[in-house]
């Protein structure tokens, strides 16, 4: 079978893989103010994937002792931070679960996008416990948006440092990313405004699985004149 036909299937099926998952969530009402102020599980109205930029947190002072990320030759590029269900102001978290022990089973089955035991379960307690899914159906939503993304080949894997732009990264992911726009994008990064590394990206996501316009969470965005990735290690 010719490849472009093979990744043409794969990524039907990867479509109807997050279509179904995403149904339930259509069957939630819109939140209301008394659900935004408990936090219940499934209210919220998108969804934030967050991918942090991993050779920056590596070169960070709290990294120094993270070998399950950041040991040489791990050789992480962009990784998953977390999915994130956000109010159109404010967000949703810790909401009341059932599924409070994250198995070993599923962290492991993690790692390789989300390389850190204790991010994985922080991640399901704060916010997985709000997105109105299991726990096995938000870590695997979490993996076929992450494999939705097209990462440029540019940040695929860094031998040197990139210095790029907020506006060039961004328009980077556009371009290379069908039915993406600037506005659905946010890049965070270091408080300097000429030269600041990287830290993350934020991709918004509707509760249909489509990419959205951000909402004023993600406002906030890196100011610096250039921006700084660290090379992969």
């Amino acid at each position: 079978m010719p490849r472009s036909q093979t990744a043409r299937i794969a990524a039907a099926c990867q479509t109807v893989a997050i279509a179904a998952i995403f149904i339930a969530l259509l069957l939630i009402p819109p939140p209301a103010a008394s659900a935004r102020e408990n936090h219940k599980s499934g209210v919220f109205d998108y969804f934030v994937l967050a991918l942090s930029w991993s050779p920056s947190y590596c070169a960070s002072p709290e990294a120094q002792d993270d070998r399950q990320q950041c040991a040489p030759g791990k050789r992480f590029a962009f990784v998953v931070h977390g999915l994130w269900p956000q109010y159109d102001e404010g967000w949703p978290e810790s909401c009341a679960t059932a599924e409070n022990w994250v198995p070993q089973s599923q962290i492991d089955a993690m790692l390789d996008i989300m390389p850190s035991k204790k991010l994985v379960i922080h991640e399901w307690k704060k916010h997985g416990s709000c997105a109105g899914l299991s726990m096995a159906d938000y870590f695997e939503v979490t993996r076929l948006l992450f494999e939705k993304i097209s990462i440029p080949a540019r940040y695929l894997s860094p031998q040197a440092p990139v210095l790029t732009t907020p506006e060039q990264l961004v328009t980077d992911f556009v371009k290379t990313n069908r039915d993406l726009t600037a506005s659905m994008i946010s890049v965070q990064c270091g408080n300097a405004r000429d030269r600041a590394r990287l830290s993350e990206l934020r991709i918004c996501i509707d509760r249909r699985g489509n990419f959205r316009q951000c909402g004023k969470n993600e406002e906030r965005q890196c100011r610096a004149r250039t921006l700084v990735m660290p090379p992969v290690r």
